[in-house]
């Protein structure tokens, strides 16, 4: 995966603008996706969304209101 994201890296540098958005995007969703992964472990080992949302820089609501509605992930704030 690593190769995977270095390579959409350096594609959002590419001169077809076109191309750059296309990797941009298609980076943007694999963080996300690794993001949710990260959120989903940290709750499987107890942590608070408090601590949850301190790691990522958001509000607690906002992390909750985000991955608290995803099955393993709800449960109390």
């Amino acid at each position: 995966m690593t190769n995977d994201l270095a390579t959409l890296v350096r594609q959002t540098e590419d001169d077809d603008p076109l191309m750059a958005l296309r990797a941009t995007a298609a980076l943007r969703r694999e963080i996300e996706r690794m993001e949710a992964v990260q959120v989903r472990r940290a709750r499987v080992n107890g942590l608070a969304w408090s601590m949850i949302a301190d790691a990522i820089g958001v509000t607690k609501q906002a992390v909750h209101k985000k991955y608290g509605g995803r099955g393993l992930l709800s449960g109390g704030m």
